[in-house]
């Protein structure tokens, strides 16, 4: 089955909503066990211009978006649009080589269907990478930021509709969206590696324009570390899956409203790509270890 843009039919919403959601979810499973017998026990999603990780994997299975039931196609030039299924660090995985934005048209239904594809495979474990602007003073370009925990601007969750108890509660706490003991974990590999690493508050809005210095002066004021135009939807699903999240954002631009400078995606894609090394080794590293 071919994936489908916003204006198609055959994903999540098309096919009649969340209802026909589990259908969707058994589809897309018999699909790749068509190509790979695996059970994954992490699940990892590459960011803007943060995708090397997936050439580290050990493939069983490289399969296209377009060949995935229910998955829609990347429109973002850093994200490839393949899934890895092999392993990684002794560990099965399954890692999305690009995602999907709410700025690109896709409902926050079809930008978390892979979280749910992934638990349903038998993931546990999510660990999701983001490419972020910089709130907090004492970040510079290229720090990574371990994710303790979030706000959600976008002004929608996946989680709105019905829900299906076989999928995750209707009320799903939210105290501890991000693991306490892959922070943790996290933290004393990017030690023992030598890689700076910092703790913060993701934010994210919709995009695609950058946000204006009365923005990031507001996302200081209510707590905000980072700034970014994804993960929050896809946390949101696997925290309601009961799947255990680690996210690290790379931080890619300055966004202090008192000293804003112009910056264009280019640089953010080139400060990403220079930060990815040390986020592959980490990231690697913790699956490893988790």
């Amino acid at each position: 089955m071919a994936a489908r843009g916003p204006e198609g039919a055959g994903g999540p919403e098309g096919a009649g909503g969340r209802m026909n959601l589990l259908r969707q979810i058994d589809d897309a499973v018999s699909a790749i066990r068509r190509r790979s017998k695996a059970v994954p026990e992490v699940g990892i999603i590459l960011g803007t211009g943060l995708g090397a990780l997936a050439g580290r994997i050990d493939d069983e299975a490289v399969i296209p978006y377009a060949e995935v039931p229910g998955f829609v196609e990347p429109t973002v030039a850093a994200h490839a649009g393949r899934l890895h299924v092999g392993r990684l660090g002794g560990k099965c995985v399954i890692a999305m080589e690009g995602r999907f934005h709410l700025y690109e048209g896709y409902t926050p239904d079809e930008i978390t269907f892979p979280v749910r594809l992934m638990r349903a495979l038998g993931a546990g474990t999510l660990v999701v990478s983001n490419a972020a602007g910089g709130l907090n003073p004492e970040f510079v370009q290229g720090d990574l930021m371990l994710i303790t925990d979030h706000i959600n601007l976008l002004g929608d969750n996946p989680l709105i509709g019905p829900n299906d108890d076989e999928l995750g509660p209707r009320y799903p706490d939210m105290s501890q969206p991000y693991n306490r003991r892959l922070i943790t974990l996290a933290e004393a590999v990017a030690l023992e590696k030598g890689i700076r690493v910092v703790r913060g508050v993701l934010a994210a809005m919709t995009g695609p324009s950058l946000e204006t210095a009365a923005e990031y002066r507001f996302l200081r004021i209510i707590g905000a570390d980072a700034i970014g135009m994804s993960t929050i939807p896809e946390v949101i699903v696997a925290v309601h899956a009961g799947m255990k999240v680690l996210g690290i954002s790379c931080i890619t631009d300055s966004c202090l409203p008192e000293s804003l400078k112009p910056v264009d995606i280019e640089r953010i894609v080139a400060v990403a790509l220079e930060a990815e090394p040390r986020l592959t080794d980490l990231m690697a590293a913790v699956v490893e270890r988790c």
